[in-house]
C-alpha cells in the first residue's frame, strides 16, 4: 500500500547526460497513435531522484535496468511524431526491442468504453495515455515491495540507497544507477537493509522473491506472484501494472485510491470494496481507469496534518 506524504519536485538530468559521452545504438520508432512519452513512463519513476529513472528539462527520459543481456541504459525523446530512442551497454538491443512494448504498442485503448462524464473527459485530454510494459518483472517487484504500508518518501529513500551502494554505473549515462540483478539482492547482508531505512519483513520478502526470480520472470501471473510470502493483491497489481502492462490490474489495499474513484465516480469516498463495484463496468481497463481518475485531480478534500516519514534506521 503505497502512501503519498508530499508532492515531488522535477528531477534533474542524469550528471554529465548533458556533456561528453560515447554514441549509443540508436533507432526511431513512429507511433501510429498520440503518445504523451511522460505520462507513459512515469509509473516507472521512484521518486524524483530515482537513481535508475530521469528525466531531464527538455523532456528526455532516462532509464537503467538490468536486461536477460546485461545492463543497459536508454534515453527517448520525441522529435515531432518520431521517438529516438538511444541505448548503451550489453542490454541495448534488448532495451531498443523493447520500445514500442514499453510505450504502450500492445495496449488496446480502443477497446476501452468510457461509462462516466468524467472518464470519458479525461480519456479525450489524455489521448496519449497508454500502458505500457517493461518486460522485468523482479524490477517492478522490488521497489512495489518497499512502498508496501509506508510512505512513499521511506520506500524512495531504500531504493536509493540500495541502488547506489550494490547498482552498478548506468553505461552511457554517469550518474545513473543500473537496478542490481536478482543474484545481488538475495546477497546484501541484514545491516545495509536497516541502513537503508527497510525493516526486515520486506527485506525478507525481496530477498525470498530474489530467489525465485527465473521463474517470475516466464510467467508473472497474478496467482504467482501471490504465491511468494509478502506479495498481496496490491503488490502483485503493482508489478503486472509496469512489468506486464495490465490495463485491469486494480491496486486493491492503495491508502489513497479508493477515495479517488469514489469521489470521481460516486460523489463520496468509498473503501476497496466499494471501489471495485464502481469499477466493475470497465472490467479489462479497471487500471486505465484509475489513472485517468488520478491525472483528473478529483479526490475527497484533505482532512488533518500529512503523516510523518518514519525512519526505520533509528529503530
Amino acid at each position: 500500500m503505497k502512501v503519498v506524504a508530499a508532492s515531488a519536485r522535477r528531477a534533474a538530468p542524469p550528471a554529465g547526460a548533458a556533456g561528453k559521452r560515447t554514441p549509443g545504438l540508436r533507432r526511431d520508432w513512429r507511433p501510429p497513435w498520440p503518445l504523451d512519452l511522460h505520462a507513459v513512463l512515469a509509473p516507472h519513476q521512484r521518486g524524483p531522484r530515482d537513481p535508475a529513472f530521469q528525466a531531464d528539462p527538455g523532456g528526455t527520459i532516462w532509464r537503467a535496468s538490468h536486461t536477460p543481456c546485461g545492463a543497459g541504459t536508454i534515453r527517448l525523446r520525441r522529435a515531432g511524431d518520431v521517438i529516438e530512442a538511444e541505448a548503451w551497454g550489453p542490454g541495448a538491443e534488448w532495451l531498443l526491442d523493447g520500445v514500442p512494448g514499453l510505450l504502450g504498442a500492445d495496449d488496446e485503448p480502443e477497446t476501452f468504453t468510457p461509462r462516466h462524464p468524467i472518464v470519458g473527459e479525461q480519456a479525450l485530454r489524455r489521448p496519449g495515455l497508454r500502458i505500457g510494459r517493461t518486460g522485468r518483472v523482479f524490477e517492478a517487484l522490488v521497489p512495489a515491495v518497499m512502498e508496501q504500508k509506508v510512505l512513499s518518501q521511506e520506500a524512495w529513500r531504500a531504493w536509493g540507497y540500495l541502488l547506489r551502494r550494490f547498482g552498478e554505473p548506468a553505461p552511457g549515462a554517469p550518474g545513473l544507477r543500473v537496478p542490481p540483478p536478482p543474484g545481488v539482492w538475495a546477497r546484501i547482508p541484514s545491516w545495509e537493509w536497516h541502513r537503508s531505512g527497510l525493516e526486515a519483513v520486506r527485506a525478507r520478502t525481496i530477498i525470498t522473491a530474489a530467489r525465485a526470480a527465473g521463474r517470475l520472470e516466464e510467467d508473472p501471473a497474478e496467482a504467482r506472484l501471490r504465491s511468494l510470502p509478502g506479495i498481496g493483491v496490491w503488490t502483485a497489481a503493482e508489478i503486472r501494472q509496469r512489468a506486464a502492462g495490465d490495463p485491469d490490474a486494480v491496486s486493491v489495499g492503495d491508502y489513497h485510491l479508493p477515495g479517488i474513484v469514489g469521489w470521481a465516480l460516486a460523489g463520496r469516498k468509498v473503501d476497496d470494496d466499494g471501489m471495485l463495484e464502481l469499477l466493475a463496468p470497465y472490467a479489462g481497463h479497471r487500471h486505465r481507469v484509475t489513472r485517468l481518475l488520478e491525472s483528473s485531480g478529483s479526490g475527497p478534500p484533505r482532512r488533518g496534518p500529512r503523516l510523518p516519514v518514519r525512519d526505520y534506521r533509528s529503530f
